[in-house]
Parts: structure tokens; sequence; C-alpha cells
């Protein structure tokens, strides 16, 4: 019974630990289930069962020109909207958070409205804008729907970073003589970076993974996550599994390193 009691104790005291890390693993059983498949040699097509390991899905990565084109367009769609949708959103939470002006409240409720919007209104309204605004369906309209979209998470995540921010270190800055625009990038900006940094990771990972929104709007392009539903049917090469891997490893590292190197600037500090 002294054994059962010890057990039941420190699972009592360690149960939070337990609990955070069962549901982590719950939330990383299908990342790791498709990196697994990324190893797989697929009898057939469909890469849905295990047969035998193999290294040939990562040495022939490139094999498939559509594949490798649709990974290309959706990085470069992820890139473009991820620069305007962090440059547009850290400006709009530095004018939110800072001043009072008018419909103020009115502007945070609107940034929120594409957040509780389902996807498939969004991209059904969209694409009834560009088409009644005449403009082609293609990376363009993808450039401007992702924007759209991205433009609300970064607001929301630079308005938690920028709420803790101590005006004063500007006001010193002013006081010993710095322009305005010598403050924002000397002081301001090395300060937001690491919120800056979140944003756009948060906003490329959303431009790379959306599929409803692009579909609607995506015309002719042919993206990453387009290109897996028009293969689900004839089979998905295992060659996917592996880029989906490669993604997900280097997103974690770009967070693990901004993580570290924040740790270490505020270990820096006196």
């Amino acid at each position: 019974m002294s054994i059962i009691r010890k057990i039941a104790a420190v699972a009592a005291s360690r149960f939070l630990t337990i609990y955070a890390s069962l549901a982590l693993f719950y939330l990383l059983l299908p990342i790791l289930t498709v990196a697994l498949f990324s190893f797989n040699d697929p009898i057939g097509r469909s890469n849905y069962s295990w047969a035998s390991f193999t290294f040939d899905n990562w040495l022939t990565l490139f094999r498939d020109p559509t594949l490798v084109s649709a990974v290309g367009i959706s990085l470069r769609i992820a890139l473009v909207s991820t620069i305007i949708a962090t440059t547009i959103g850290t400006l709009m939470a530095m004018a939110l958070v800072r001043y009072q002006f008018k419909f103020r409240k009115g502007i945070d409720l609107f940034i929120f409205l594409p957040l509780a919007t389902p996807e498939i209104v969004l991209g059904a309204s969209l694409l009834t804008l560009f088409v009644t605004l005449q403009i082609p369906l293609g990376e363009l309209t993808l450039i401007l729907a992702h924007v759209m979209f991205n433009v609300s998470y970064v607001v929301v995540t630079m308005k938690a970073r920028l709420a803790g921010f101590d005006m004063r270190l500007e006001e010193a800055a002013a006081d010993l003589g710095a322009t305005p625009w010598q403050t924002f990038w000397r002081v301001t900006f090395p300060l937001i970076l690491p919120g800056i940094a979140a944003s756009a990771v948060l906003a490329f990972g959303l431009s790379l993974d959306d599929f409803v929104i692009t579909r609607f709007n995506a015309g002719q392009v042919q993206t990453f996550p387009v290109y897996i539903y028009l293969k689900v049917q004839k089979g998905i090469p295992p060659q996917v599994n592996a880029f989906a891997t490669l993604f997900f490893v280097v997103t974690v590292s770009l967070v693990a390193i901004g993580a570290l190197l924040q740790r270490r600037r505020a270990n820096l500090k006196p």
C-alpha cells in the first residue's frame, strides 16, 4: 500500500506535466506519422500502409516537376504575403496600442472578424470581389487573399507584444537627441523584433498551409496543398510526406532559434 500511495503522490504532483505531455503527443502524432511515412517504400501508388524502410523518397525529392513547381509557388506566395502582412500588421498594431482615435474599437472588431469567419465564407467572398473587379485569378489574387487573413494574426500577435512596451525608452532616446526615425530603428525595432519574427513565422505557416481560400482564388495556379488535394484519388507520392516533414522541421527550427536568441538577450541584460 505504501508503494501505491507513493506512486499516487508522484502522479498527483506531476499531473499537469503528464497531462501536457500526453496532449502534446496527441497533437504531434499526425506529424510524426507523416514523417515516418516519408521513409516508406509503398507498394503501388498509395502511401497509406507501411511496406518497407527506404531513403529513396528523400533522395528523389525533386523528381516530380509538378510537385516541385507547386512547392515553389507556395513558398513564393507565402514569402511575399508574409512580408506585406507583417509590415501592415505591425504598423496597425502600433497605431492601435499607442493612440486613441475615432472608430478605434470598431477597427479592433473588424480585425477579429477574419479570425472568426469560416474560411469557406472568406474564400467565396474574396472570389466574388476579384471577379467583380475583373482581376484575373492567379498568384496576385492569392497574395492579396493571404495578406487579408494574415494581417489579423499579425495584429493580434503584435498587440500582445506592444502591450508591455516601455514608452519611457523612446522618450529617453528623444531627450538624448535622436530623431523619430533613429528612435524607431535603434530602440523600438530591436525591442519588438521578437514579436515581428513570431508574427512572420505564424503568417508564413498559415499561408503555406491554407487550402480553402486558396482553392477559391487560385485559378489555374497549383500550390502545394492544392497539389495534394488533386493527388488524393490517384495516390499521393511519398515525396509529399518528405516535403511536409522538411517544412515542419524548418519552421520549428526557426521558432527554436528565435526563442534561444531571445533567451540569450534576456540573460545578457544586467
